[in-house]
């Protein structure tokens, strides 16, 4: 185009040369976002949770001479922080380093609140159950992100193994306070063994396979 077509303005452009190859897309890349503000923001809610514990453990200890609650308190706060505020520090969340250090801080969490409370449960229902939760938390995750092939395979066979890991659940909770078996957890191994059953017979039908990888992304 050399003229506007209703002024009839004429138009200067620049001359490129005949061999010159117009670029589909822009050379030039986008500044990155600048982070500092972000962690600006992580510091100072750090700030208010440091306060806010010390605060409470000042407090128990001209109350009470002890800590008391306070260590309630701290522990819950250094919990959040770890399971929130630790990931937001780094700039890719990396689940299969990041989980197994959350459920670690759970499982410590639990410890001190059985040490707390005089309880005896920790080793005998918390601590398994907290271990198959993570098993299970990141067994699915490496399903999801490091396989391609076979997945829904692999995926239904986790489901029954969740469903299962249901009645494992209730017999802790059983040898720990007493509880009768199979209250619920015949429930869970129910559905979730349905539905595991379901996938995996779906693996074999490459039509109904496409179909749930193109509705659930994986």
């Amino acid at each position: 185009m050399t003229e506007c077509p209703l002024c009839h303005t004429p138009v200067v452009t620049t001359p490129m040369p005949d061999n010159a190859v117009r670029a589909r897309y822009s050379d030039r890349y986008p500044d990155p976002e600048p982070r500092h503000g972000r962690y600006l923001i992580l510091w100072l809610l750090t700030t208010i949770m440091v306060v806010g514990g010390l605060s409470c453990l000042i407090y128990c200890l001209n109350k009470f001479g002890e800590a008391s609650w306070s260590g309630i308190v701290l522990m819950s706060l250094a919990l959040v922080w770890v399971l929130v505020f630790l990931p937001l520090q780094f700039p890719r969340w990396r689940p299969m380093i990041f989980l197994p250090i959350d459920f670690a801080c759970i499982a410590g969490f639990l410890l001190y609140m059985n040490a707390k409370t005089g309880g005896n449960w920790f080793l005998s229902f918390a601590f398994p159950v907290t271990g198959i939760v993570a098993i299970m938390t990141l067994t699915g995750v490496a399903l999801m992100r490091y396989l391609t092939q076979g997945r829904l395979r692999l995926m239904s066979l986790l489901v029954i193994a969740i469903g299962l890991s249901f009645m494992l659940i209730e017999f802790f909770a059983h040898i720990t306070f007493g509880q009768p078996m199979f209250l619920w957890s015949l429930y869970c191994v129910a559905g979730f063994c349905l539905v595991g059953l379901f996938l995996f017979i779906a693996s074999f039908i490459p039509p109904l396979s496409a179909y749930l990888r193109r509705t659930f992304f994986f």
